[in-house]
């Protein structure tokens, strides 16, 4: 089984406010960028974000290391979620988990792959982190530069 290195990372100027999110992957010495951003949004639904479209590229089930800056996304994956299911997309204080359309999906994509979570610290000179972090805010200025006429 391949085994696949994925960094990811969002951005949110405002929260909400415009973001973006972006991911490394990186197989066999051949690495892909994956990056976009949306009007309105939050810094977790772009976390969120990030990890879905890496794992949504994957043509075959893979074994995946993925890196992420958000212990959001790594204790949810990991912590949390099968308590949500077990109370039907419910917290321990009987309220719908926030983002829950991005956890269901992240949920069925993660189930096709041998993935390790690993967090790394942001903004501290991890080369991956800093790339998807850079990718991610450039895809925010890209989404609000006017467009050419």
């Amino acid at each position: 089984m391949a085994v696949v290195d994925i960094y990811t990372d969002g951005a949110c100027r405002g929260n909400p406010g415009p973001g973006g999110w972006a991911a490394l992957m990186s197989i066999a010495g051949r690495e892909k960028e994956l990056a976009g951003a949306e009007a309105l949004t939050t810094n977790n639904r772009m976390e969120l974000t990030a990890v879905i479209r890496a794992l949504e590229a994957l043509k075959r089930p893979v074994r995946a290391r993925v890196y992420t800056d958000s212990e959001y996304v790594r204790r949810g994956i990991l912590e949390w979620m099968h308590a949500w299911k077990r109370r039907g997309w419910l917290t321990a204080d009987r309220k719908p988990v926030k983002n829950q359309d991005l956890w269901r999906r992240l949920d069925e994509l993660a189930a096709g792959h041998s993935i390790e979570w690993h967090w790394v610290p942001g903004h501290a000179g991890v080369p991956g982190n800093e790339r998807v972090d850079r990718l991610a805010n450039q895809a925010i200025d890209a989404m609000r530069e006017p467009t050419a006429r």
